[in-house]
C-alpha cells in the first residue's frame, strides 16, 4: 500500500514504505540482509539495486516512512544520530562558515560541531534558543546554520521554530532542528519554517533500545541532493537489520507517545509537590515558561523530564543509584524508563565550561510501565536522602 499524505498519522506510520512483498504476499516487507545484488548485464540494474552503501530496500522503505512522518519529501537514514549530523554539516557547509546553536544542546551535538569540526574550520556560537533577542544577535554575516532543540537536552528549554527560521532565513542561513525529543508525532518543525530536521532514531523513534541509527529529513531539493550523495559517498548509512528494526518501531510511534506522554505528564505533577525537588523542567507544566509555545507547536508534551534538587549533587547522585523501575544508564526515549545523571554522562563533554549542565539535575526519561509503579519507585528512592 501506498501512503497518502492526507491520511492520519498512525495509518502513514504503519503503510508508508511498507507495500507488501509482490513475489509472496508477505505484508511485512522482508529484511534484505544483503551488501550486494545480481546485475542482469554490465550497468543493468534491477530497480536501481547495485550496492548496499548505495541503496538497499530496508533502508529505502525506512527513509520513505521517516519523510512520510514529518511531512517532507526525501528522508536520509544513517548509522547513527551523531553520523546525520555529521554528514549533514559536511554537506552544506564549507570552512569560514559559522554555526549558531543552543547552549545546552546535546553534548554529542555541541563536541562534532566544536572539537570535531572547528578544526576544520566550522566556528560555533551557543546561545539561549528560547531568547530571540539573543538569537537575532548571535546571527551574523557568516552564519551558514542555525541549530536547535526544542524542547532541549536536557534543560526543557522551548524555543519558538516559526520566529528562529525567520531570523535565520533573513541572514541567509539554514533553520536545521533537532526533533528527537518531541518526535514527528508531537511536532513537525517542516510546518513551522525550518529546512531540515534531525533525530537521533535510536531513541523515540525506535522506540525499543535495540537498534541505533539517525536520520535527516528534508523538503529542500537542493539540500536533499547534497545530503544524498554525502551519504554515498561518505556511506554512514544505517544496516539493514537496524533499518528494519527501525521500521518496525515507527509503526507504534503514535501509540507510544501518548503514553510516554501521560505518564511523563503525571510524574512531573508529583514531582512538583516533593520537598526535595527544586525545580522540575517539564513543559507541559502551566508554570514552565515555554508552557503556552510548546502548547502552540507540539500536540503534547512528551516523554522527558529534568529535575534539580535542593540537596545538590549528592542528592542527584544518590537518587540515581537508588531506583529500581528506572534504569541508570545513557540514551533514552525506549519503552523502559530510564535514569541520567547529564554532568556526568549524556552532557560530560560540556563540563567545565558555560554550557555544563546543573549538578543537581538528573533527566528522567519516562517510559510505558504503569505510572503508579514508576511513581513508587521515585517515592522509594526519595526515602534514601
Amino acid at each position: 500500500m501506498t501512503h497518502d499524505e492526507n491520511q492520519g498519522f498512525n495509518t502513514r506510520a504503519i503503510h508508508a514504505g511498507q507495500t507488501p512483498d509482490p513475489t509472496t504476499g508477505s505484508v511485512i516487507p522482508p529484511l534484505y540482509q544483503t551488501t550486494t545484488f545480481a546485475q542482469d548485464g554490465i550497468g543493468q540494474l534491477r530497480n536501481g539495486y547495485e550496492y548496499g552503501r548505495g541503496t538497499n530496500p530496508t533502508r529505502d522503505s525506512l527513509q520513505t516512512q521517516l519523510a512520510a512522518l514529518e511531512g517532507a519529501t526525501h528522508g536520509f537514514s544513517f548509522s547513527s544520530g551523531l553520523a546525520a549530523e555529521d554528514s549533514l554539516i559536511r554537506a552544506l557547509l564549507a570552512p569560514g562558515d559559522r554555526i549558531v546553536m543552543g547552549n545546552d544542546v546535546y553534548g554529542g551535538t555541541y563536541r562534532l560541531i566544536d572539537r570535531v569540526l572547528s578544526p576544520w574550520g566550522i566556528s560555533n556560537a551557543a546561545v539561549d534558543m528560547s531568547d530571540l533577542d539573543a538569537v537575532r544577535a548571535a546571527v551574523g554575516d557568516n552564519t551558514a546554520m542555525v541549530w536547535v532543540e526544542t524542547p532541549s537536552n536536557p534543560m526543557m528549554k522551548i524555543s519558538d521554530i516559526a520566529a528562529i527560521a525567520t531570523i535565520a532565513h533573513d541572514a541567509g542561513a539554514i533553520l536545521v532542528v533537532d526533533n528527537t525529543f518531541a518526535t514527528p508525532y508531537l511536532q513537525q518543525p517542516l510546518s513551522f519554517g525550518a529546512d531540515v530536521v534531525v533525530h537521533s532514531t535510536t531513541k523515540y523513534i525506535g522506540g525499543h533500545s535495540d537498534a541505533s541509527g539517525g536520520a535527516v529529513i528534508t523538503s529542500n531539493e537542493e539540500i536533499a541532493e547534497k545530503v544524498g550523495f554525502i551519504q554515498f559517498a561518505v556511506g554512514a548509512v544505517s544496516a539493514p537489520m537496524e533499518a528494519w528494526l527501525t521500521t518496525r518501531g515507527l509503526k507504534t510511534l503514535g501509540v507510544r507517545m501518548d503514553r510516554h506522554s501521560s505518564n511523563a505528564r503525571a510524574i512531573a505533577e508529583w514531582l512538583q509537590g516533593r520537598p526535595e525537588v527544586e525545580q522540575v523542567f517539564y513543559p507541559g507544566l502551566p508554570g514552565h515558561p515555554g508552557h503556552d509555545l510548546a502548547a502552540a507547536q507540539m500536540k503534547d508534551f512528551g516523554g522527558m523530564i529534568s529535575v534539580s534538587f535542593t540537596g545538590g549533587e549528592a542528592a542527584a547522585r544518590k537518587v540515581a543509584e537508588s531506583t529500581h523501575v528506572f534504569t541508570l544508564a545513557e540514551s533514552l526515549g525506549g519503552i523502559e524508563s530510564l535514569m541520567n545523571y547529564p554532568s556526568a554522562m549524556t552532557h560530560a563533554s560540556v563540563a567545565g565550561t558555560d554550557l555544563a549542565v546543573p549538578e543537581n539535575l538528573i533527566r528522567l526519561s519516562v517510559g510505558i510501565e504503569d505510572v503508579q509503579d514508576l511513581i513508587a519507585d521515585l517515592e522509594q528512592a526519595f526515602k534514601a536522602l
